[in-house]
């Protein structure tokens, strides 16, 4: 029996309102906040941290699925994604890197950070040299990669379908989600702003530390200073999701994780540093300037109570504190004369910044035989000891307990 017209319009116009799918407004506020989440698992399980740095191994059922998934929500191809990636790893904070907001611009980066990745997409010798190991079966060459677009389309005709007109605007989120997240917040503010746990010789930084929002990628610096590591999070207190996930997966043996964090093992303190200790040094070298960078901090502290109390000027102090720590290169020539003034009216803090870039040279010095270093570093702990700073001495006594 057929409808009459005015049926038939009734009909349409509670779709366009409703859809299929007659739900309350925060509902698709959720489904549209756990789809978007599922992408970004997809980029930083699948594409990140399987693909990209191989810290890890996927299963079939796992793999298959968010490949399927990244089609649906974004029309990424696996190769491109990966090579741009790798590029940015190997080039990072140069002109060759592909989105550094370093030489781009953090406006560039952070606003137009999509029209950066597409461009380098095209460039064939980067997919060439940095795309290899990425999946090339019949479903990869076929769909997911030459018909890219058509996913996102699918994805727009069934947001329609279950939502209606407001199906539209569910799907300018999802499609948006990661050029705004990945392309822009990760690449442009994950190297400007935020915190650094570790020196890593680039300007990465971790966002937060509570990786929620965008997989885990949030805390970046860890990342960069650690990229195989399947596991992003290092301190106590950050979080990363996307390695709750990678557990869950791992218990049920849909993954192997190849990489985590090191982390320095301490024993009983020898007498004197020996290539062991050394070995150590080498290997937990991070982590092991972190600790160093916490009893500068501590120091300078003491310094600022210090002076504090003898009611002198802490302005300079104050202005070079978060410079004390740091590598000379990363140190901006802005703040180079506090740092040079700081250090010249405190002593104890100066011979901390150059025993500092003592130790730094340990492993950064390669006309140095293995035996030399050794005892390179046994003068180190030696001078440490007998300087009368308790953050050096401490510091000493703690390196000597490591071994690899």
């Amino acid at each position: 029996m057929l409808l009459p017209d005015w049926a038939v319009l009734n009909a349409a116009i509670d779709w366009l309102g409703h859809g299929l799918w007659n739900i309350a407004w925060w509902q698709i506020v959720l489904y549209t906040l756990v789809t978007t989440h599922v992408t970004i698992a997809a980029v930083t399980i699948f594409l990140h941290r399987t693909q990209a740095h191989r810290a890890m191994d996927l299963g079939p059922i796992p793999s298959h699925f968010f490949r399927f998934w990244l089609w649906l929500g974004t029309g990424m191809v696996t190769k491109e994604w990966v090579a741009i990636h790798r590029k940015h790893h190997a080039k990072c904070e140069t002109e060759e890197d592909p989105h550094s907001p370093q030489t781009r611009g953090i406006d560039t980066v952070l606003w137009r950070g999509s029209e950066l990745y597409r461009a380098e997409a095209k460039n064939q010798d980067t997919l060439a040299k940095f795309g290899h190991g990425t999946p090339d079966d019949w479903m990869e060459r076929n769909v997911y990669t030459r018909y890219g677009w058509q996913g996102v389309g699918l994805t727009l005709i069934l947001d329609l379908a279950l939502f209606g007109a407001v199906g539209a605007a569910v799907w300018a989120v999802q499609m948006l989600w990661i050029p705004i997240t990945a392309a822009g917040i990760i690449n442009g503010i994950g190297h400007y702003w935020g915190y650094r746990n570790f020196e890593a010789p680039d300007a990465s930084t971790n966002i937060s530390p509570w990786g929620v929002i965008i997989g885990g990628e949030e805390l970046h610096n860890n990342h960069h200073t650690y990229p195989t590591s399947a596991k992003f999070s290092v301190k106590k207190y950050e979080f990363d999701i996307g390695w709750v996930y990678i557990s869950l997966m791992q218990k049920i043996g849909w993954a192997k994780v190849k990489k985590v964090p090191p982390k320095m093992r301490l024993g009983a303190i020898k007498p004197v540093a020996d290539e062991k200790t050394l070995e150590a040094l080498i290997a937990n070298r991070y982590e092991v300037m972190a600790g160093y960078a916490r009893g500068v901090r501590q120091t300078c502290k003491q310094e600022l109570e210090l002076l504090k109390a003898k009611q002198g000027d802490l302005s300079a102090l104050q202005s070079a504190k978060r410079w004390m720590h740091r590598d000379d290169d990363k140190v901006p020539a802005m703040a180079r004369p506090q740092l040079a003034q700081a250090r010249a009216a405190h002593p104890v803090l100066d011979k901390m910044v150059t025993m500092r870039e003592e130790l730094r040279q340990m492993w950064l010095n390669t006309s140095h035989s293995r035996e030399q270093l050794a005892a390179d570093l046994q003068a180190w702990c030696h001078r440490a000891e007998e300087s009368g700073i308790a953050q050096l001495q401490q510091f000493s006594r703690k390196l000597r307990a490591a071994h690899s």
